[in-house]
């Protein structure tokens, strides 16, 4: 059994028809070297089976919503989720097995750290998943940087110091949010290591929503608005 004085850490999974792909989320999250407190899954109104699959799953906590966008079902999920520290996976993509164990060592070695991040490497659609995948660059790209939502893990205070991710953004809702985050000041650290196993296909909503793309011009066009506006007042 746990300490008590380790960090509970809740996974957050906003899904929306993700049949194909919901269980192996699911599993990653479940099966972490770190065991989660809890893993929560937020079925954006599915058309196809994503919520009875998950619902498959007796430990995990699946809630449904009206469809209202990834922004709101992981707001929703932080408004249920109970641990001290918050992660986040879309239901299409993967973690590997240390993702979280990795990430709680670098956030009780230095305690002034609000965050951390760490590599993404991108799963072409139609490659098998397999735990060796994490050992090769075979079937995959090369590791990138990713300053993405689903290679977080936040204390939950410093969070909730930034606030909601807007709903208003199709896209983009993390660049968003974060670009909050930095002009707060808050303390990240990225690992150098593969924390997120990201599927490429047809269906990503990166893609779907290509049409929303100015979207992303919108969010950085806001932060520069806020550095000019702080400037100005001479903060």
């Amino acid at each position: 059994m746990r300490p008590r004085s380790d960090p509970t850490v809740s996974v957050i999974i906003p899904a929306y028809n993700c049949q194909a792909y919901i269980a192996e989320a699911i599993e990653s999250a479940l099966h972490q070297t770190y065991a989660p407190t809890e893993v929560i899954v937020l079925d954006d109104a599915s058309t196809d089976r994503t919520l009875e699959i998950a619902r498959g799953f007796p430990t995990v906590r699946s809630v449904s919503q009206m469809h209202a966008g990834v922004a709101a079902a992981r707001n929703r999920g932080v408004a249920l989720a109970q641990g001290s520290l918050l992660a986040f996976l879309d239901a299409d993509d993967r973690w590997p097995l240390y993702k979280l164990s990795r990430q709680v060592e670098a956030l009780r070695h230095q305690p002034d750290l609000d965050m951390v991040f760490g590599g993404v490497a991108q799963l072409r659609a139609g490659a098998e998943w397999d735990e060796a995948i994490a050992k090769t660059t075979s079937h995959t790209s090369p590791l990138v940087p990713g300053i993405i939502a689903g290679t977080m893990l936040i204390r939950r205070e410093a969070f909730h110091r930034v606030g909601e991710f807007r709903t208003a953004w199709k896209v983009g809702e993390f660049i968003d949010w974060y670009a909050r985050a930095t002009d707060l000041g808050l303390r990240s650290l990225s690992l150098p290591e593969v924390l997120l196993w990201r599927r490429i296909h047809t269906t990503n909503l990166g893609i779907v929503a290509r049409a929303s793309v100015s979207d992303y011009a919108k969010v950085i066009k806001a932060h520069l608005d806020r550095r000019r506006a702080r400037g100005n007042d001479g903060s």
